[in-house]
């Protein structure tokens, strides 16, 4: 009778453990979250099988252990232990050889280690491997069975199970988790490309793909570095920790891996970068990297950089997903700039070419009237009285004036963007200080001053009028100045003349010593005199 009790009990603990058992695959498969998913692997196996500790460790590339994920120690027992085990003495006998593991007592086997200061005490143990797609993934740790003794086989059996059923939802984990960041990593994508595509929306076309990249990988920093043309590398931006440490460094392109993604067109990923000492990565400058990544920015145009992606030491590694994701991400992102840069072009060139036209109907119309206007007053004045032919006099010469501003606004509408000119250089000063002065100067040009100037002269000609300008802001207490450049009679001249308070004791001599010399250095000269009424004029010239 009491062997069929026993028997009894044995069938009614083994359907309750199989029904404990569908619970566990149940909560364990219902989980999607990788992190969740180990977790309850972990708090499943330590009830199901009745131990008092459980752990499982995720084995990195290297069979060291990469995550330990424990339950039944409490707050105490965790700091009192410190840093989390690496994989090895009783440890790594499953990395070493993946089968189930079974000990009465753990210290008795000849690669126990002990257990450092401050861990429970610990004898019974349990271990079996977890097998994803056919590879150890990890493995389950258990010890201190709570019903005393040494774990069963159906203790083994049970935790086998489990374990089946863990490859599965690490899997399904896995798949879920992947599919997730191939979303994320897509709309970002087309999140990029609408903003680089979109002008209205500003901002730093490479700084946004930066960004993107340093949220998406959880990375640390990520710099874009550009060739200089002399085998090294520039830093163009970082964002990230310590990312302003890193803008506008240089360095040597030779043996990085920035160089390597750049030559080969390819990404490069580096689990760790101590086991690839024939590369660097310029982030090791201002942190300790344990992981990077480098991704070339390679449109049908040509390259437009590298990103550089790094992680610090004792982060989990980049795998081979995050360099899959990544790399396309760069490589749309990169086409995305040429798309942004052909769209700039094309609205650039829209805006020259309605301003040629603003500037030819000026021209062909406003002028050849005003000019007409100006020859009928002229024709008028000769025969009228002479207090009438008195009157016509200036509003003749406002009309010259008129014509002559025209022209120099023609001169701007045409020559925004073009190479260095007289005109050009001119017109630049003056704006320069139109928001100090109060008021644009008054710029006009007489004769061919850009077919008669050599680079050098237009270099000084910049020189000159950027300093008289500079004088009359700080000196005159001006209201209104006119810039006039006269090119003939075999000489160029610049005049600035100013409405201010005129010549003051010291003559106003500031920078006047350098207008000269470059002056004699053409043979001209340069002068700086009182105007009648207030105001003084500057007037400098060389020969041509």
């Amino acid at each position: 009778m009491s062997e069929l009790v026993d028997r009894a009990n044995r069938i009614a603990q083994t359907q309750r453990t199989l029904e404990l058992l569908m619970e566990a695959n149940r909560a364990i498969l219902a989980e999607l979250s990788p992190e969740a998913v180990l977790r309850r692997i972990v708090v499943a196996a330590r009830e199901l099988v009745g131990a008092r500790y459980a752990a499982l460790g995720v084995l990195a590339a290297d069979g060291s252990l990469e995550q330990f994920i424990h339950d039944g120690f409490d707050g105490q027992h965790v700091c009192a232990v410190g840093d989390l085990p690496r994989g090895e003495g009783l440890l790594g006998v499953l990395v070493a050889d993946p089968r189930p593991l079974r000990l009465e007592r753990m210290s008795e086997h000849p690669l126990s280690t002990g257990t450092p200061p401050g861990h429970p005490a610990m004898e019974s143990f349990l271990g079996v491997p977890i097998e994803v797609r056919g590879e150890v993934y990890g493995n389950l740790y258990l010890t201190e069975r709570a019903a005393g003794g040494a774990f069963t086989d159906d203790d083994e059996t049970t935790l086998l199970a489990l374990a089946a059923t863990a490859g599965i939802a690490i899997e399904n984990a896995r798949l879920y988790e992947t599919a997730r960041r191939r979303e994320r990593w897509a709309e970002a994508a087309a999140e990029v490309s609408s903003s680089l595509l979109d002008p209205g929306l500003g901002g730093e076309p490479v700084g946004l793909i930066a960004d993107t990249v340093l949220r998406l990988t959880s990375a640390d920093v990520v710099s874009v570095v550009v060739p200089t043309g002399h085998a090294t590398f520039r830093v163009l931006l970082a964002r990230g920790r310590r990312a302003p440490e890193l803008e506008d460094l240089e360095y040597d392109a030779k043996a990085t891996i920035a160089g390597l993604a750049l030559s080969t067109g390819r990404g490069v990923r580096v689990a760790r970068l101590e086991e690839q000492p024939r590369f660097t990565v310029h982030v090791q400058r201002v942190l300790d990297v344990g992981a990077a990544l480098a991704l070339p920015l390679h449109g049908s145009l040509g390259s437009h950089g590298v990103l550089v992606v790094a992680r610090e030491r004792g982060r989990a590694p980049f795998d081979e997903t995050d360099l899959e994701l990544s790399e396309s991400f760069a490589a749309q992102a990169a086409i995305a700039l040429e798309l942004a840069a052909a769209r700039a072009d094309q609205q650039r060139l829209a805006v020259l070419e309605d301003r040629e036209r603003i500037a030819r109907d000026l021209h062909d119309h406003v002028i050849q009237r005003l000019f007409a206007s100006g020859l009928t007053l002229e024709g008028v004045a000769g025969s009228s009285e002479p207090a009438t032919a008195a009157r016509l006099g200036p509003v003749v010469d406002d009309l010259d004036l008129a014509i002559q501003q025209i022209r120099t606004l023609i001169f701007r509408l045409q020559t925004s963007g073009a190479a260095r000119s007289v005109r050009s250089v001119v017109i630049e000063a003056a704006q320069e200080v139109a928001p100090v002065l109060g008021t644009e100067p008054d710029v006009t040009f007489e004769g061919p001053v850009d077919t008669v100037a050599d680079p050098d002269l237009v270099d000084d000609v910049a020189a000159v009028a950027r300093e008289a300008l500079t004088n009359v802001v700080r000196h005159a207490g001006a209201r209104h100045v006119r810039v006039s450049v006269t090119a003939g009679a075999g000489a160029l001249a610049v005049v600035v003349a100013d409405d201010g308070r005129g010549l003051g004791p010291d003559a106003r001599r500031s920078g006047l010593r350098n207008l000269e010399e470059r002056a004699r250095r053409h043979g001209g000269g340069c002068t700086l005199v009182g105007l009648p009424g207030g105001g003084a004029e500057l007037r400098w010239s060389v020969p041509l």
